[in-house]
């Protein structure tokens, strides 16, 4: 029996490295839970063609978006965990979710990570026709003199535009009224057309729009200024010190894929993320691309989980 039981893993464990070094034999599909545009879907295609050479085989972006993420989250982890069904995951959903619900058909346990592929702060943008502050303090001062009154925007329950709009109210006192969307395409045509005065998102969503004029950025939520907006203040430049905010977007696979595929996926996605073109499409869409690989990614998981959970509940945030 002792001898059937080690064949048996031996076996399992040939098959597996097989696996491996076939891998990728076919094309590889990431699943992006948002619809086009915006920081996530903007992210999987800047990566998905150098991810293609690095792979040798084809790589197709699939959005399935709705459900705040869910339905994308719930399809690849009851996925074949061979390597060829990636989750292209939003931070927001991935450590803000768990934490919104107790009745999530997924949890952060149901993906190993592959690697982080961009990095975004987010932009404090009114609609200047609505709003008459110019900077940061006004505009805290002219939420407050008419509570509940002004509207804000998100990409939809438990985004972090959401959860980073209500640690703000709660840091700043400034009461405002959260107007969910299906992403950041309806959020910005609503602040565009004034339906909603306030977006607190990444850049790839606004940064035209400031440019333009049709919005006005109020200030960046990181430490240092934007490149594409450099006459844009920090929070702490403009006044708000304690107020940071960051988007992640990274590639999980669902759990139990092999781990000589991660290792492979992993070290596909740096070498992708190396290729100056890579660099430089993603610093034009006003994001960072950065690689970490799995063990630091998983680090950054399970910190910001802890995180938005204290968070979470400090400001009474619940599920709409």
């Amino acid at each position: 029996m002792q001898k059937l039981f080690a064949g048996t893993i031996l076996v399992a464990m040939t098959l597996t490295a097989q696996a491996a070094d076939d891998f990728p034999a076919r094309s590889v599909t990431m699943v992006v839970p948002n619809p086009p545009g915006g920081l996530v879907d903007t992210s999987a295609r800047i990566v998905a063609e150098p991810l293609s050479t690095a792979l040798g085989q084809s790589v197709v972006v699939e959005n399935k978006d709705g459900g705040s993420g869910n339905i994308a989250y719930q399809a690849v982890a009851r996925s074949q965990p061979d390597g060829y069904t990636l989750l292209v995951s939003y931070s927001a959903y991935h450590v803000g979710n768990p934490n919104l619900s107790n009745n999530l058909p997924w949890a952060p346990k149901d993906f190993v990570p592959v690697g982080l592929i961009t990095i975004s702060s987010n932009v404090i943008a009114v609609n200047p026709s609505k709003i008459k502050a110019a900077t940061l303090t006004d505009f805290i001062n002219e939420v407050k003199q008419s509570p509940g009154a002004i509207n804000y925007a998100s990409q939809g329950v438990g985004s972090v535009s959401h959860l980073g709009t209500e640690v703000f109210k709660q840091q700043t006192g400034a009461d405002m009224t959260h107007v969910p969307y299906r992403g950041s395409g309806a959020a910005i045509k609503d602040v565009l057309a004034g339906n909603v005065q306030v977006f607190i998102t990444t850049p790839p969503s606004v940064m035209g729009h400031v440019q333009t004029g049709k919005l006005r950025a109020l200030a960046v939520t990181s430490d240092k200024r934007h490149p594409m907006l450099p006459d844009v203040p920090t929070t702490a430049e403009a006044g708000l010190p304690g107020y940071q905010l960051e988007s992640w977007v990274a590639l999980f696979a669902p759990a139990g894929t092999p781990q000589p595929v991660i290792d492979k996926l992993a070290a596909s996605v740096e070498a992708a993320l190396k290729q100056a073109s890579t660099q430089q499409n993603a610093q034009a869409a006003g994001i960072e691309a950065r690689f970490e690989g799995p063990a630091i990614l998983q680090k950054r998981v399970d910190t910001e989980l802890a995180y938005w959970k204290r968070t979470v509940a400090e400001a009474g945030i619940t599920a709409e």
